[in-house]
């Protein structure tokens, strides 16, 4: 029996992690997100209705489960309370079932005001963040100087650390880029405020974790966004700012020698949101196709996600890193009715494969393909393997044997009931 999983998406985000939790769900005890901010969704159809979470573990939808925010996410408040108020509409107070770290690092509103001054800015490179502070924050994070959920409940030590911060920025935004400098009164007034709000959901996380542990209960660790934008192994620059691969220790403080089985998911095809390389992208009608029938619109940002072919060279390295058990496929439906369906399996480049791996440099590769048959037989809502077409299950064993790893798991579908379970974990 596995105790501990882990759950990792393998691409630029977006491959659907929601939707495996809520599958993954009955059998859980515990949910717990580790890193990121609310630039990441999560979307889910509850009792016929969609909700988004961006900071709450996706869990949070299932009454028997508790959930836990740990250390290693950054924390909008403002974000927070608005979630939570969502998520009571739909499934009542959720109060007594969400614990938040008090060791969060919190983002403020300058945070918010740097990160949007520099996409603006045509002198710096836009990374296409979401514009909502998350980088910046663990900037300062990183710089030693974050303020976080604990410092709400030492009234002089907040006051002292916003002064400290503002006198940092306010310089920034008036003689860098011209911009208001945020008064310092009025920002301590609304930290007080929140700290009063939170107060109910704030505990010890890693405390409850290891409880939980020692009494052998099952618990879920949710990455947000997807393995490509790592800040150390991704696609850098152009990546989140936190570590997903491996980042499940330092986000919530449990060894992670404690991870029994690590699922990482990927769509049949790739999309991403913002700046960046992207070798298997389509600008053809096939992938205007794959935006189309697929949706592909970013769950926190509304911006149209970029599509391309499914990259197996890159499948294949994020599963090694990331030391991936088993696959979830997701999307495959999207694929329904294509005549000749593309994996790219190398690149062309100046480069070795192996340097490659190393910088993650992928500006000027050509990415080199294998061509497979595709399909007309529906595999939408399938919950069966043998009831795919054989072209479909040759892709599926295809992309096995380019990741090395088993696909246990096949969304066929946006409903919960559209999944073929083919090892249960």
């Amino acid at each position: 029996m596995k105790q501990n999983i882990s759950l990792l998406g393998l691409q630029w985000g977006d491959e659907g992690k929601g939707k495996v939790v809520d599958n993954l769900a009955n059998d859980l005890d515990a949910a717990v997100r580790y890193q990121g901010g609310h630039n990441a969704g999560h979307t889910l159809i509850v009792n016929g209705k969609k909700i988004v979470f961006h900071l709450l573990p996706s869990a949070i939808c299932h009454e028997n489960i508790k959930c836990y925010v740990g250390r290693g996410v950054v924390v909008s408040l403002e974000a927070l309370f608005s979630e939570i108020a969502e998520a009571k509409e739909v499934l009542g107070s959720i109060e007594n079932r969400l614990v938040i770290s008090p060791a969060c690092s919190l983002i403020q509103p300058y945070h918010i005001q740097l990160d949007q001054l520099r996409e603006q800015s045509n002198n710096l490179t836009k990374i296409g963040t979401t514009g909502r502070g998350i980088g910046t924050s663990y900037e300062d994070k990183v710089g030693r100087r974050s303020i976080r959920i604990a410092d709400l409940y030492n009234e002089e030590k907040l006051r002292d650390k916003l002064e400290q911060s503002l006198e940092f920025y306010n310089s920034i935004f008036k003689y860098s880029f011209g911009a208001p400098e945020i008064d310092l009164n009025e920002l301590y007034e609304i930290n007080l405020e929140h700290a009063e709000l939170l107060k109910p959901y704030v505990g010890n996380v890693i405390e409850e974790i290891r409880e939980l542990q020692n009494n052998n209960k099952k618990i879920l660790f949710e990455g947000a966004q997807g393995a490509l934008l790592d800040v150390s192994l991704g696609t850098y620059p152009f990546v989140t700012s936190s570590n997903l691969i491996g980042g499940v220790s330092a986000g919530t403080g449990i060894s992670p020698s404690d991870i029994d089985y690590t699922i990482g998911i990927t769509k049949a095809y790739t999309t991403r949101v913002g700046e960046g390389p992207f070798p298997t992208e389509l600008f053809d009608e096939t992938g205007t196709y794959l935006a189309e029938k697929g949706g592909e619109v970013g769950a926190t940002t509304g911006r149209p996600r970029r599509c391309g072919w499914l990259d197996g060279f890159l499948l294949s390295n994020m599963v090694k890193v990331s030391g991936v058990d088993g696959l979830c496929l997701t999307k495959i439906d999207v694929l329904d009715g294509l005549e000749k369906i593309k994996i790219s399996t190398e690149y062309k480049s100046q480069h070795t494969s192996g340097s490659l791996i190393e910088t993650m440099d992928l500006e000027e590769v050509e990415p080199v393909y294998i061509e497979l048959d595709g399909w007309t037989d529906p595999t939408s809502g399938k919950t069966s393997f043998n009831e795919l077409n054989e072209n479909a299950k040759s892709f599926i064993e295809k992309i096995e044997e380019i990741a090395g790893v088993p696909v246990i798991m096949i969304s066929t579908g946006p409903k919960r009931e559209d999944t073929i379970i083919r090892e249960k974990i």
